[in-house]
């Protein structure tokens, strides 16, 4: 086995975050740009030789010439075992469980998580560290400086890997490992939940539906909701992994899942339906008729969760993310659980799970996870809310709108301006920030601003503050906008603008949401000067 040194330019626009690299598939077809980018997190680990590393993606465009050149290169810097998703599939939930299973010392999970996928889409590398969670911004920003000043990567000179045969191969010392995508993962689903009742909860006839947007929950959901559950064969929808995904955008909202929700609310639709994203750590519930807001299904979960057994006195506390509804907060209060309010970014969740401080957590863009897992779990999710509804008899409507009678209801959107020209994003935050100064005391029709200003945060594990790029508007009455531009596209920015408003009324708790927030919206507009900056009137995106 021939080990190389083979020299490469550094690539110094590899800005990186703990959700890893995502750029354009045509930038990471550049001669070099994947083994920069791998070989500079070896660089930066310590440790490793001889460790267990596990591979795998969501089964988008590039997927597997990537992982055979990881493969390669984890062979030449001296690893000593991989694990393999069978043709290289693996969701981020199902890697993240591998890694703590086998006590790998990671994993690089190869996806850009909902973004496009396709020769014209979007690709990304991630990696997770022991914990099966996110690496920390410490070692991602110590990457980032490598990749810019990189002149050699290892390569071994080897055959590809047959990645559709299950077995083991050695290569020199390396063990790897082909395995089925989703046994390990289906068989930890059956360690928390109870099958039985959900298996009984099918022979009653529910219609059910999971749309799995042709990316990688379709192998997890086939076998767990058809084979080992007994859901009507052919309720899992959009199925195979492509590596397009079908022309599917795979975010799983009320915009890019619309022919789900146009079946939801047809007159013979499905009574429980549901979709996950790219890699599977997103979801969507719906009813017949019904559509769940994220934030009120993390609140509904925290509700209900310590009534499946595996939580029973271990739900010790809870998180959402800053911009995620309050509707978490009233749950947490009436059971007396400590709740954390972190910035977007799993990695804030992370370090409170791997401290124990919570067992649940989500946010507002369909994401949510519990101790089970150091990531995001659509499939989890799904399987919580199918256990909520058979235990309690009830349709989704009737969970949520029982739920509304007894905590309230916090109306909450988002709206997402995409696709924004970078300087045209910064001078709405610059000016928004600006404008936070003086708007304590200043009204918006019949709305009455009682604080202003960019979030900080202080990590309860740390006891480190930090001062976050958001701007956080609070009107009297617990209404609240809350804007922050997003890193998770490939080209240009989003800015993402949440609304909020708790109402308690029980003659107002079935009202429009878009009405009800037009207020909140009208004072947005007003104090962003959002058009005279973007030319923009109206969002892109609406969930």
């Amino acid at each position: 086995m021939d080990i190389k040194a083979i020299k490469t330019k550094p690539f110094i626009d590899q800005k990186t975050g703990t959700s890893g690299l995502r750029k354009k598939v045509s930038v990471f077809r550049q001669s070099g740009y994947i083994e920069n980018f791998v070989q500079s997190i070896f660089d930066c680990l310590e440790g490793f030789e001889g460790k267990t590393l596990i591979i795998g993606g969501d089964g988008r465009f590039y997927n597997e010439k990537a992982i055979q050149t990881i493969i390669k290169m984890a062979i030449a810097n001296q690893f000593g075992r991989i694990i393999v998703g069978q043709n290289g599939i693996l969701s981020t939930p199902a890697a993240s469980h591998l890694i703590n299973k086998h006590e790998a010392f990671g994993g690089l999970i190869l996806s850009a998580s909902h973004n496009p996928g396709g020769s014209d889409g979007d690709f990304g590398i991630k990696f997770n560290n022991a914990s099966g969670g996110s690496a920390p911004e410490s070692l991602m920003q110590k990457i980032t400086e490598r990749t810019k000043v990189i002149d050699r990567y290892w390569m071994v000179d080897t055959p590809d890997i047959d990645l559709s045969k299950i077995g083991t191969q050695t290569i020199g010392t390396m063990i790897i490992e082909v395995i089925d995508s989703v046994d390990d993962y289906a068989e930890y689903m059956q360690e928390i939940f109870d099958f039985d009742l959900l298996k009984n909860y099918f022979k009653k006839g529910i219609k059910f539906v999971f749309d799995a947007m042709n990316a990688v929950t379709g192998p997890y959901a086939k076998r767990i909701f058809e084979k080992m559950l007994g859901a009507k064969e052919g309720c899992v929808i959009h199925d195979t992994p492509m590596p397009d995904f079908g022309g599917l955008h795979p975010e799983p909202n009320l915009v890019y899942a619309k022919h789900l929700v146009d079946m939801a609310y047809s007159e013979n639709g499905p009574d429980f339906a549901a979709a996950s994203d790219g890699d599977g750590d997103r979801y969507m519930i719906l009813g017949h008729n019904f559509f769940v807001n994220p934030s009120d299904s993390l609140a509904i979960l925290a509700d209900y969760l310590e009534e499946i057994p595996y939580y029973k006195g271990r739900l010790y506390g809870v998180a959402r993310s800053m911009p995620t509804s309050t509707a978490l907060d009233a749950v947490a209060t009436a059971k007396g659980l400590p709740l954390y309010a972190t910035p977007t970014g799993w990695k804030y969740f992370g370090s409170l799970l791997d401290n124990k401080k919570i067992a649940l957590c989500g946010e507002e863009s369909f994401g949510a996870g519990s101790l089970h897992l150091n990531e995001k779990d659509g499939i989890w999710a799904v399987l919580a809310w199918l256990s909520i509804l058979a235990k309690t008899g009830k349709t989704v409507e009737q969970v949520v709108q029982e739920h509304w009678q007894k905590y309230g209801r916090v109306y909450c959107s988002t709206h997402n301006y995409e696709a924004l020209e970078s300087d045209d994003a910064n001078a709405v935050m610059h000016h928004l920030t600006e404008q936070t100064k003086t708007l304590a005391g200043q009204q918006f029709g019949d709305l009455t601003v009682e604080q202003a200003g960019l979030f900080t945060y202080t990590d309860p594990t740390t006891n480190i503050a930090e001062e976050l790029p958001v701007v956080e508007i609070n009107f009297s009455g617990g209404s609240r906008i809350i804007v922050r531009l997003s890193g998770t596209g490939s080209s240009g920015a989003t800015m993402r603008v949440y609304y909020n408003k708790t109402m308690t009324d029980t003659a107002h708790l079935n009202d429009d949401v878009q009405e009800t927030l037009a207020d909140l919206i009208a004072a947005f507009n007003q104090i962003s000067d959002i058009k005279r900056f973007t030319g923009r009137e109206v969002a892109t995106v609406i969930t």
